[in-house]
């Protein structure tokens, strides 16, 4: 399972999960950190999950 953070230009922003996940319910939470540990500024953002063939994005609001 993979669950990725973009931007509304396309650029990834955070990996929040990479690794094997038992079928069942899951969660996750972001702190609104980037990759390099800075804040990301309020605004929407895109989630990208993938799980072997299936893929499903989401539209999510950051608000501070």
């Amino acid at each position: 399972v993979k669950v990725e953070i973009y931007n509304m230009l396309g650029q990834k922003i955070k990996t929040l999960v990479d690794e094997y996940q038992v079928a069942g319910f899951q969660s996750v939470v972001w702190n609104g950190l980037d990759e390099a540990g800075n804040q990301v500024s309020s605004g929407m953002y895109i989630t990208k999950l993938t799980a072997n063939k299936y893929f499903q994005t989401m539209k999510m609001i950051l608000s501070r």
